[in-house]
């Protein structure tokens, strides 16, 4: 069926041993036992046990397969943010949780942003339309929402959505994707949980050091 080319299916069979989720999981434990997403459908029948020639019946094609798994990554953070924004705490704490939590889930899933270039730029316009919709558009509107609360609180400067977006999305990508090349360069070692809550720290210092207005900054 040519929709499941460019869209994410409606609903993956249930259960975590059906045949889907046994895909999904082997095509995420590839990723990042090979820090790529260059991996085959034979690896990940191999990997599931699973015949390769379901990856068609259930997902249309590889990419139908790689923009599923996608959707079930990013389901779990994007389902944060209206709760997050909900909660009766400061634009300031929001924000703190909200760069810890993105951080995480890039630990959880280290090729998430490789994912999103790749069927972003390389793949269908459907594909690259659905992942606008299910995780570009309601990440970029959480930040612009939280931004504008942090504002009217007189909290945060006046920061630009799209640059705030563009540059915490880069900088967790980076942890993982850069680090790898360093570890080559200069024998960094891989990301701890140690590194990770490093990272956290510092990049809550980095970004709320430029964002926030003096009074509440000298707070903190």
């Amino acid at each position: 069926m040519t929709q499941l080319n460019t869209s994410v299916p409606s609903r993956l069979p249930g259960g975590k041993n059906s045949t889907a989720e046994k895909l999904l999981i082997a095509a995420s434990e590839l990723m990042i036992e090979r820090n790529s997403i260059e991996v085959s459908l034979s690896d990940i029948a191999q990997k599931s046990g699973v015949n390769s020639a379901l990856v068609k019946y259930h997902f249309g094609n590889k990419d139908g397969l790689l923009l599923a798994l996608l959707a079930r990554d990013a389901a779990t953070e994007v389902s944060h943010l209206e709760y997050l924004l909900a909660q009766p705490i400061t634009p300031t704490e929001k924000l703190r949780l909200h760069i810890a939590g993105i951080i995480r889930a890039y630990r959880q899933f280290p090729y998430m942003n490789r994912l999103i270039h790749y069927l972003l730029h390389e793949s269908s316009t459907g594909a690259a339309d659905e992942v606008s919709k299910f995780f570009v558009a309601p990440l970029l509107d959480f930040h612009r929402r939280l931004l504008a609360e942090g504002i009217k609180a007189g909290e945060f400067r006046n920061i630009d959505p799209v640059l705030f977006y563009t540059s915490l999305i880069g900088a967790c990508d980076h942890l993982f994707f850069g680090r790898h090349a360093m570890s080559r360069a200069i024998g960094v070692g891989p990301v701890t949980d140690e590194v990770c809550r490093q990272y956290i720290r510092h990049m809550e210092a980095l970004i709320c050091g430029g964002m926030l207005k003096g009074r509440v900054a000298n707070s903190e």
